[in-house]
């Protein structure tokens, strides 16, 4: 399943109004952006369109409005910090129903090159629906549409989907195409061999992901909080770790289908416990190790232990294609992050394709320093997870093909 979806460099859009659905939900503290990652992975596709003549409109969500405008959810200081990185101006379309008077003056006076930002699309309670009028109205401004959102792509919202049925030429970024061709391709075409490296805490949120990879992938490695869900359907004690205990049937399930598939399971074989969760979180904390078969009772595994460090690194290091989703321990605490620094180190020295599945793992790698050793880094949590999974996206599936 090669995704041919048409593309910015498929489309002219010079002298036309290209609505643009952006990812611009950065964190603000105070009215501040503390971290634009998200501001400058949209500027290639903004660039493009600029260049090429469009008049280029740009909406996205920002945080979770409860009941219609908040001013600490506005788009206000998104517009300052992308005209100061285009070096051009950025006309802020401020209207609480986010097509109203001021955007489509904006838009009216817009020349080729221009750009404006609507307010917050989550301002209008149709958005997360998908409900008219909204689509309608957000479709009325343009001719052209780009979805270039993937951290929103697997949600059918009026941005993300509503406006397409009256919009007919759309087309992805080169954010979304950069998405689609690693993640799609590296779980539909992957260079073999094939690691798929799963962390995180549940075992529920990953249920799907799990059954789907295990199919795709030669070896299928799970660490974290879930993996003593794993270590407890093979009827190891692990003692006050954290453990779904209504997924063990699951888990045992999952360990079948790879005997069967003849998928390498790996799981951790050695553990690093401590008498209780860090608190504060990134607190001092004392640890030892233990074999995965040894936890006592009244103790529990917050991290993998040095000897599941070596064998999940040397799984990776014959690899062609890695993916990875969730982090090997409590890595916001220094004392507990050597699970997941030690994953992000053989994924940095090997020279596979290695793809960092959004979320929690792709904070991980950015905070210790390894992002410019990966192929690529998911810019979407629940959108990457659900890629995986092997969903149809609707904010993918709605763009035409090529």
């Amino acid at each position: 399943m090669k995704l041919n979806k048409v593309t910015v460099d498929d489309i002219n859009v010079k002298g036309k109004k290209v609505l643009v659905r952006v990812d611009f939900n950065v964190p603000l503290k105070d009215g501040v952006i503390t971290n634009d990652n998200r501001i400058t992975a949209a500027l290639p596709t903004i660039k493009k369109l600029i260049a090429d003549g469009g008049k280029v409109i740009l909406c996205s969500h920002l945080g979770k409005p409860k009941n219609g405008p908040e001013e600490k959810f506005s788009l206000a200081p998104v517009a300052v910090r992308l005209a100061e990185l285009l070096g051009q101006e950025v006309v802020f379309a401020n209207d609480d129903e986010v097509v109203g008077a001021n955007a489509k003056a904006a838009v009216e006076a817009m020349k080729d090159g221009d750009v404006v930002l609507l307010q917050n699309t989550r301002f209008r309670k149709e958005e997360t629906k998908n409900l008219e009028p909204f689509s309608s109205e957000l479709a009325s401004l343009a001719e052209v549409f780009v979805m270039d959102a993937f951290g929103s792509a697997h949600r059918a919202h009026c941005s993300t989907a509503g406006v397409t049925e009256h919009i007919k030429d759309t087309a992805v970024g080169y954010l979304m195409q950069k998405e689609i061709d690693y993640l799609g391709n590296a779980v539909e075409t992957p260079v073999r061999p094939f690691v798929a490296i799963l962390g995180g805490a549940k075992v529920a949120d990953k249920l799907n992901v799990i059954s789907n990879l295990l199919e795709k992938c030669d070896t299928l490695i799970i660490g974290g909080g879930m993996a003593y869900t794993f270590l407890k359907a093979q009827g190891m004690e692990v003692g006050k770790s954290l453990v779904d205990d209504t997924k063990i049937d699951y888990c045992k399930e999952m360990m079948e289908k790879a005997e069967k598939l003849g998928k390498k399971l790996l799981l951790p074989v050695d553990t690093t416990i401590a008498a209780n969760f860090p608190d504060p979180i990134d607190g001092p904390i004392d640890v030892t190790v233990v074999d995965a078969d040894k936890i006592p009772a009244d103790m529990e595994g917050l991290d993998i232990g040095t000897k599941t460090q070596e064998l999940f690194a040397e799984a990776v290091k014959s690899a062609k294609t890695v993916v990875w989703n969730g982090p090997m321990g409590v890595f916001e605490n220094p004392t507990l992050a050597k699970g997941t620094i030690s994953v992000a180190k053989a994924l940095a020295e090997t020279d596979a394709t290695t793809i960092i599945g959004g979320g929690d793992s792709a904070a991980a790698v950015i905070q210790l320093g390894f992002a410019d050793k990966m192929s690529h880094i998911s810019t979407g949590g629940g959108a990457s997870l659900e890629y995986l999974e092997g969903k149809v996206l609707p904010g993918i599936d709605v763009i035409a093909d090529k």
